[in-house]
C-alpha cells in the first residue's frame, strides 16, 4: 500500500513511539540477544532465545490461524506499511517485547545485584512502551496488543519451571544438532498456508533459523570450548567500568561486523544456490517469496548468522584478546 499523508503534532511522542516500536523488530534482538552472549551471560541469553523463540513461532501462527484484521485505516494513521499485510492478533511486537524483558529480569534477578523493584520496573516499563507504541503506529487495535501481552505472559509462567531443564537437554543431549535444525525445518515447511503473500511466514523462518544456529553454537561450545568467560572476566553485576565498557563495545563492534558479514556472503551464496536451481534471478521478489525458495534461504542464512554469533565470535575474541 501506499503510506498515509499525515502531520505530526507531537513530536515527543512520535519520536518516542517510534523508537519504541523499533525495540520489538527483528533488527533489535538480532543486536540485542547477541550483545547479551558476549558481554553478560551465556545462560541468560540461552534461556531469552529458548522463550523468544517459542512464543514467536506461536504468535506468528496464531495471526495466520486466527486472521483477525488490522485496524482500519482510516480512521487510524498507519505510520508503518511493511507489516500491513499481516494479520492483527495477537500483537507479536508486544508478545517479543513482554517475552524478552521479563525473560531477562527473571534470569539476572538471583545472579547479578541490583533492586529488585527497579528491575520489575524496567521490564514493566520497555513491554509497555512497545506495547503503546503499536496503538499509536495505528498497527495494532487494543485487544491485539493486550492479547499479544496476556499469551507472552501464560507462555512466561509455563516455560519457566522447565527453562533449566530445557536448557540442560540442549546443552548435553547428543541428539541437540539434529533435533534444533529438523524441528524448525519442519515447523517453517508446514507454516499455515494463506491466500496472499505474507511476511509471516519469512520472518517466523528467520527467528527459528537464528534460534537454531544458536542452539547448535551452544551446544558446540559445551562440548568441546572452554566454559562461559563472561561470569569469569566480571564481578557480579552488570559492567560499568570504563575499562570494561570499552572492552563490552570492542566485542559488540567485532561480533556484529562478523554477525553482517556471514548475513551477507550467506544469503548471496544461498540465493545465488537457489536462483540456479530453480531458475530466477535473485532480484526476482517474487520468485524469492516462493515457499521452496524462502524457507531454505532464510532459513540457512540465519541460522548460519545464529552460528556465527556463538561460536566464531567468542573464537575471535579470544583471537583479538577480547576475552
Amino acid at each position: 500500500g501506499c503510506a498515509q499523508k499525515y502531520i505530526v503534532k507531537n513530536y515527543f511522542y512520535y519520536y518516542l513511539f517510534k523508537f519504541s516500536a523499533a525495540l520489538g523488530e527483528e533488527i533489535f534482538y538480532i543486536t540485542f540477544l547477541p550483545f547479551t552472549y558476549w558481554n553478560i551471560d551465556h545462560s541468560v541469553s540461552r534461556r531469552m532465545i529458548i522463550v523468544w523463540s517459542i512464543v514467536m513461532y506461536i504468535g506468528q501462527v496464531s495471526k495466520d490461524i486466527l486472521k483477525w484484521p488490522r485496524p482500519l485505516s482510516p480512521p487510524v494513521v498507519k505510520l508503518e506499511m511493511r507489516t500491513n499485510a499481516e494479520y492483527g492478533m495477537p500483537s507479536t511486537h508486544a508478545m517479543a517485547a513482554t517475552a524478552i524483558s521479563f525473560s531477562f529480569f527473571i534470569a539476572t534477578m538471583n545472579q547479578y545485584k541490583y533492586p529488585f523493584e527497579l528491575g520489575l520496573a524496567a521490564a514493566f516499563v520497555f513491554s509497555t512502551l512497545v506495547c503503546l507504541s503499536r496503538l499509536y503506529t495505528g498497527m495494532h487495535t487494543v485487544l491485539d496488543v493486550i492479547g499479544g501481552a496476556l499469551i507472552s505472559a501464560v507462555l512466561l509462567v509455563l516455560l519457566y519451571p522447565v527453562w533449566d531443564t530445557i536448557d540442560h537437554l540442549l546443552l548435553t543431549s547428543p541428539f541437540c544438532p539434529l533435533f534444533s535444525i529438523a524441528v524448525p525445518l519442519v515447523l517453517c515447511y508446514n507454516y499455515p498456508k494463506l491466500d496472499y503473500y505474507s511476511p509471516t511466514r519469512g520472518d517466523t523462518t528467520t527467528i527459528l533459523g537464528a534460534a537454531a544456529g544458536a542452539t547448535v553454537g551452544f551446544w558446540l561450545n559445551n562440548q568441546y570450548a572452554a566454559p562461559a568467560y563472561t561470569s569469569k572476566s566480571f564481578q557480579p553485576g552488570f559492567p560499568l567500568v570504563t575499562s570494561t565498557m570499552v572492552l563490552v563495545l570492542a566485542r559488540f563492534f567485532v561480533g556484529m561486523l562478523a554477525v553482517l558479514l556471514t548475513r551477507w556472503v550467506m544469503k548471496r551464496a544461498v540465493l545465488g544456490t537457489l536462483g540456479y536451481r530453480y531458475k530466477f534471478s535473485i532480484c526476482d521478489l517474487a520468485a524469492r517469496r516462493r515457499l521452496e525458495v524462502e524457507v531454505p534461504y532464510k532459513f540457512v542464512t540465519y541460522s548460519s548468522v545464529g552460528f556465527t554469533a556463538t561460536v566464531i565470535v567468542p573464537l575471535l575474541h579470544e583471537l583479538l584478546g577480547l576475552m
